[in-house]
């Protein structure tokens, strides 16, 4: 970190790449560049008891920091300044400091550091903890720190540190776990475990901060169900017990209030289709309902002992977070697929607005429902505003497994829009916001589950004539990446390009080098290890079919990611190599991506300028770099 810090106001953030006034450079720029480049801020977190001071994320520089903001003041104040970005951090309860998790150039393990909110010296916020993976936080009103690590050593441990002492362990396990809340007055502690070996479905625990159990829930039943259960917080109010609780006891996401001191639950009358979550009003007086169902999203409130839910006015699109105010309005940051994001509140005014040259607009997507082999699959598409179909057709596949795609806006596909292709973007089984049994699908027949679904979505956006079937990209990120190469290799004939990015390539190397946390995740979907369960590691492995892959490859990797391990994505790449085939590999020195504005450019010109050379269409948009 560098010890100059930026002071501005809050109409002059930090100086970024996005001029104040018309520049001829910038507009210059192609527009793909340009949405990278634009400022953004993220939702503002703000400290429970000092409401004006808040925590927020920018990319104003070129690389993602954090930032904090004194709403009285106007003041604004770059926190971190690291060659790799930040973007993990928290305001103590007082706004007093900001503490912010120091890891080693994006390889995701380190130790949580501390600042004081007005600036000065970083110090370790718990000097006797040594480096982990980050397993949740939690900070009192005292002073004391719930802190959750994972080390492949230890598995999950959790320890209570209270100021002027030293950490004091309370909880250990093999399995994943996590810190989940601590209550107002400091005397009940919220745990997340997957204790029953399934990591996909969690059980909770409560306990008090000698690590003693007050109360369990487990909708699991000891591992024999497929029922997860999420914290969503205790009541902000001082002697309220009651805990606010994700359940999927309806097949699908939703609250519930859970009070483990009087042993009584709660459900409420939010009658939504989709996923539910939720949130306190800083008063405790109400609900601030998330609401997410085929691909976009909108804000309810519910006030405990109402009939149902009133909608919280919002624009259509995606709200990507939110949160009440303690004057009961609330703040969100919304986009959609043709629109960038914004911090709104409802109060009608825009809340933090980076000055400079905004994003430009890109298309918006319509929606397409295909009959798979396992239901009907969603699916996003977009396409140029100019010219018809058949359009060359990049199926950008999302990561997760467990998530989806939504509409919401991304710089990534709208590139390629600007350069004439169009975006199919499938939630296969195992996407989130569908019900429990579509995410739960995904079992065993890992990548196999998925690549059907994808398929028949790319059958119908050929016989629909959207997509032209010489010119078709499978593309990726992460689990997408993972798909792209499995993909290739099992489905040859259908594609005729792949972009890996960050990729499982080599099932069983991966498993045996990546975190702690995603090695359980593993053993749930594949129902084992690779000693125990080989035959479904090979199946699955993109390494099984490498020799069939006869499309053009590029794959990017970060050689720290801690998810997608360089070794194993060498493996591939040497097998690749071995029999001549025809691919690119770029290397970066992050870890699962990067937070750095001019090298995801570099990323995505790269990707580009392959997919153009083999595809024919000529060359990308914008410098050489």
């Amino acid at each position: 970190m560098s010890d100059a810090q930026n002071d501005t106001s809050a109409h002059e953030p930090a100086e970024g790449p996005g001029p104040k006034e018309p520049n001829p450079a910038w507009e210059r720029l192609p527009r793909w560049e340009q949405r990278f480049r634009a400022p953004r801020v993220s939702l503002p977190d703000w400290a429970q008891d000092a409401p004006d001071r808040s925590l927020f994320v920018s990319n104003a520089t070129g690389t993602y920091e954090l930032y904090t903001w004194d709403r009285a003041s106007g003041k604004q104040r770059q926190v971190t300044d690291r060659p790799n970005g930040t973007t993990d951090g928290v305001l103590t309860p007082d706004g007093g400091s900001v503490w912010w998790f120091s890891d080693t150039d994006g390889d995701e393990f380190g130790v949580w550091m501390r600042q004081p909110f007005e600036g000065g010296a970083d110090e370790p916020a718990a000097p006797g903890l040594g480096p982990s993976y980050p397993a949740g936080l939690a900070i009192g009103r005292d002073g004391t720190a719930v802190i959750g690590r994972s080390t492949d050593e230890d598995g999950t441990t959790i320890h209570v540190v209270r100021p002027g002492a030293g950490p004091v362990e309370i909880y250990r396990h093999r399995e994943s776990a996590g810190v989940g809340d601590l209550s107002r007055d400091g005397t009940l502690i919220a745990l997340e475990h997957t204790e029953h070996g399934d990591a996909m479905h969690s059980a909770l625990r409560v306990v008090r901060p000698d690590g003693s159990t007050v109360a369990e829930l487990d909708d699991t039943e000891g591992g024999t169900k497929e029922l997860g259960l999420s914290v969503l917080g205790f009541a902000p109010v001082a002697g309220d017990t009651r805990l606010l609780v994700g359940h999927q006891r309806r097949g699908r996401w939703e609250p519930m209030i859970w009070d483990p001191v009087a042993g009584t639950q709660t459900d409420l009358p939010v009658e939504l289709p989709g996923d539910v979550g939720a949130e306190w009003y800083p008063d405790a007086s109400a609900l601030l309902v998330e609401h997410s169902f085929e691909a976009r999203s909108e804000l309810w409130r519910y006030e405990p002992g109402a009939e149902g839910p009133v909608r919280v006015e919002t624009p259509a699109g995606t709200v990507s977070g939110a949160t009440a105010r303690p004057d009961g309005s609330v703040e969100y940051l919304w986009s959609s697929a043709a629109e960038p994001p914004v911090v709104r509140s409802t109060t009608g005014a825009v809340v933090l607005d980076p000055p400079g040259a905004k994003a430009p607009a890109s298309e918006p997507v319509r929606d397409a429902w295909v009959e798979g082999p396992g239901g009907r699959v969603h699916a996003l598409v977009q396409t140029p505003a100019a010219g018809e179909g058949p359009f060359p057709t990049v199926f950008e596949i999302h990561g997760g497994p467990t998530w989806h795609d939504s509409d919401a806006f991304a710089s990534g596909p709208a590139a390629w829009i600007d350069h004439g292709f169009a975006v199919v973007r499938v939630n296969y089984r195992g996407s989130t916001g569908y019900g429990r049994a579509w995410t739960d699908a995904l079992k065993h027949r890992v990548g196999l589950i998925e690549l059907e679904d994808i398929a028949a979505v790319r059958d119908w956006a050929v016989q629909s004539g959207l997509a032209d079937p010489a010119r078709l990209v499978l593309a990726g990120g992460s689990w997408g990446g993972y798909l792209t190469l499995l993909g290739l290799g099992t489905q040859p004939d259908a594609w005729a390009l792949g972009l890996a990015a960050v990729p499982v390539a080599d099932y069983v190397t991966a498993y045996h080098d990546e975190m702690e946390a995603l090695k359980a995740m593993d053993r749930t979907l594949l129902g084992g290890t690779p000693e125990e369960v080989p035959e479904r590691f090979e199946a699955s492995s993109p390494l099984t079919y490498v020799d069939a892959v006869r499309a053009p490859v590029y794959i990017s990797a970060g050689v720290n990611d801690p998810r997608c391990p360089i070794r194993q994505v060498e493996n591939y790449v040497d097998r690749l190599a071995a029999r001549g085939a025809v691919h690119e590999v770029y290397r970066y020195d992050a870890g699962h991506g990067s937070l750095v504005v001019e090298e995801r450019i570099k990323q995505v010109r790269l990707e580009l300028d392959f997919a153009l050379r083999h595809l024919g269409k000529g060359e990308v948009a914008g410098p050489a770099s």
